[in-house]
């Protein structure tokens, strides 16, 4: 029996299901790697195969184009013109090949494909182009020749990720500057990675990579999945900013997009040969997905699990990516792309509505990146709870090193919007950001870009609103619903972040309570850069207040990575009681004490903890972080005996608790 069976007897009804899908997966694993005699990592090297590469006596360009009755290379190196020269040639399997002697193709050319089918013809974009560009002027896309003579080096080999814990900055490069324009990957590595390095996160996760025809997609509509995007710069910018993460010891996490793709023809994948079904499904029912308007991928076929698990090794290999975080997993999973489905039971993760091919495409996924690397990280973003999908594939899981702790950010937004003050119960709060399943680890977290997008709003500006605008100056007076936002901001993030199993996430800018919303250019706004950028000059400002956010975050992760295997140790529950809006829980000699009583303070609050002596190591109520310092910090606190509790070491702590407070006590005797 698998061990996610015998770990969850809960699962007994479906160990038929699960049996199953992990046998699937291992008679694919079995066929792709022809039974063993090549590794999965030898089958995933379609990048050195397809595209265009140079040879040492000239160049050699493939693509799979089964459709296709005739293939011409067109690019500035022949003036756009279908020449016999650069005509492709069909060999096997529906692949097209045509090689050009030296001195024809150039470094910065830029070419596409001139392909004609039954009934029609027309310009693409090759699937394995490593670089496409836009013209500014024409707003044209077309695949570029990169081929420089001095290609970026990597200094720093053989780096591995601090996952102890993995404490992770959500970036995108494009909105990373503070000026009005996309921001480029030079002044990503020259200006926000010594941001993270000082702020204390030990990886980054960058969104965006893949090249996307409208930047307003968030780079969620991939077009190119082998080309970084070159809104930022070249594919050596980008190496660079890789390495000289690895240099700060910085991982590095690309947010991959393997649930979908655009439909745009001319710049994507959509009709590479004019069929409809090269990279996905026949059944238009099953290729449109009809909420995001993409087209979904067809893993049943060898030729799409070589193409995306080639895109995998790609980014590992040729960038040095340290792992995924894969998009939009629970779209992947259902036929339904998990859609008005309640996932309420069980039987909701096995009844028949499940995709085996993308499943067993994921497990594939994982299985390769750790033999590619064993020090790779891999992140499922996945809302539904299917069993195992951060466990390890030997157990009858699907390989995620972690999954997004989706219940937590919801459960935060859910409980501002609705919940009075005094309905902030600890109970629920110890719920929600400690309900996951025991053998899998995931990223917890209160808020990502997902909380920051127009129509949706960040935490801090849930609390404050308004009131942002007018008294987040230190030189005129506060409000109360200022003053309560930061309170809360800095609880929100302290109790998700010192709750985890895994790991913890913030998505740039939001440790300081950065302001507004995040709006892309569009028509709708003029095109507007206004709200995709980071104004960084509010946390230097020390004449407001963001500032005290943003030192209670740097303050808050340096006491987590300040103890060995945070993530590891046992969270122990002391008390909560929701009449008092009170909650204390344990992590070894750590002690988290929590009053979110909008009201009521109070004075020898007994808190029955291990004996001994305890000093206070972070208090969110400091001066140094906007608070009101109502208690004195450099005063240590020693258990009081009690004679029912002698005989299990305990004794009882009085503690002076501040309405809308925290603080972390060290036990150090």
């Amino acid at each position: 029996m698998l061990n996610i069976i015998k770990n969850d007897p809960w699962l007994n009804p479906y160990a038929n299901a699960i049996e199953g899908r992990h046998n699937f997966y291992l008679k694919r694993l079995s066929d792709l790697t022809q039974a063993g005699r090549i590794t999965l990592s030898d089958f995933a090297s379609g990048y050195l195969y397809f595209g265009l590469h140079k040879t040492e006596d000239g160049w050699i360009f493939r693509e799979w184009a089964p459709n296709a009755t005739e293939i011409f290379l067109v690019g500035t190196f022949n003036d756009w013109q279908k020449q016999e020269s650069f005509r492709l040639k069909r060999i096997d399997n529906g692949i097209w090949e045509v090689k050009i002697p030296s001195g024809r193709i150039h470094h910065e050319d830029l070419y596409k494909l001139h392909v004609s089918w039954e009934g029609g013809s027309g310009e693409r974009i090759p699937a394995w182009s490593r670089r496409v560009v836009q013209d500014q002027q024409t707003l044209i896309f077309s695949a570029q020749v990169w081929e420089p003579e001095n290609r970026y080096n990597f200094k720093y080999t053989g780096f591995k990720p601090d996952c102890s814990p993995l404490l992770i900055y959500e970036t995108h490069i494009g909105m990373s500057t503070a000026e009005k324009k996309v921001g480029s990957y030079n002044e990503f590595r020259e200006n926000i990675l010594p941001r993270i390095k000082e702020n204390g996160y030990n990886a980054i996760q960058i969104m965006a990579i893949q090249e996307h025809p409208y930047y307003g997609s968030f780079g969620y509509h991939v077009s190119s999945f082998f080309a970084p995007s070159s809104r930022n710069g070249t594919p050596d910018e980008l190496r660079q900013l890789i390495d000289t993460a690895h240099e700060m010891g910085i991982a590095v996490i690309m947010d991959i997009v393997h649930s979908h793709a655009v439909k745009n023809e001319i710049e994507g994948i959509g009709r590479m040969d004019g069929s409809y079904d090269l990279y996905f499904p026949n059944d238009p029912n099953r290729r449109i997905h009809q909420a995001w308007d993409s087209l979904c991928f067809d893993y049943g076929k060898d030729e799409v699990l070589h193409f995306l698990l080639s895109n995998c090794k790609y980014w590992l290999e040729e960038f040095r990516f340290d792992g995924f975080r894969f998009d939009g997993v629970t779209s992947m999973l259902y036929y339904s792309h998990g859609l008005e489905e309640s996932f309420s039971s069980y039987g909701d993760y096995y009844n028949g509505h499940q995709d085996p091919d993308a499943i067993c495409y994921l497990t594939l996924a994982n299985q390769l990146i750790h033999e590619v690397n064993p020090h790779a990280i891999t992140i499922a973003e996945e809302v539904s709870g299917m069993p195992g999908l951060a466990l390890d594939i030997e157990s009858g899981g699907y390989g995620f090193d972690y999954r997004m702790a989706m219940n937590i950010p919801d459960f935060w937004i859910k409980t501002i919007k609705e919940k009075k003050d005094e309905e902030w119960h600890p109970s629920a709060i110890w719920w929600e950001t400690t309900n996951r399943r025991a053998d899998e680890k995931t990223i917890s977290y209160v808020e990502s870009h997902d909380q920051a997008l127009v129509g949706d709003k960040t935490i801090i500006f849930r609390l404050i609103d308004a009131d942002m605008y007018w008294f987040m100056s230190k030189l005129m007076s506060s409000s109360y619903t200022v003053d309560r936002g930061i309170a809360l901001h800095k609880m929100i993030r302290l109790v998700t972040a010192t709750t985890i199993n895994g790991g913890y996430l913030n998505f740039m800018g939001n440790e300081f309570g950065h302001p507004e919303w995040i709006d892309f250019p569009r028509e709708g706004n003029q095109w507007s850069y206004k709200y995709a950028r980071r104004q960084w000059n509010l946390a230097d400002d020390h004449n407001l207040k963001y500032h005290y956010l943003g030192d209670f975050d740097k303050e808050m992760i340096r006491l987590i990575k300040s103890i060995p295997d945070f993530q590891a140790l046992p969270l122990v529950k002391i008390w909560d009681k929701d009449d008092d809006n009170i909650l204390a829980y344990m992590r070894k000699e750590l002690l988290f004490v929590y009053n979110f009583n909008p009201q009521k303070s109070y004075s020898d609050y007994g808190i029955l903890v291990p004996a001994g002596e305890y000093e206070i190591v972070l208090d969110t109520d400091n001066q140094q972080f906007g608070g009101f310092g109502l208690n004195d910090d450099t005063i240590h606190h020693f258990t009081m005996y009690d004679p029912l509790y002698a005989k299990d070491n305990k004794g009882w702590l009085r503690l002076y608790l501040p309405a809308r407070t925290a603080i972390v006590m060290r036990r150090i005797s």
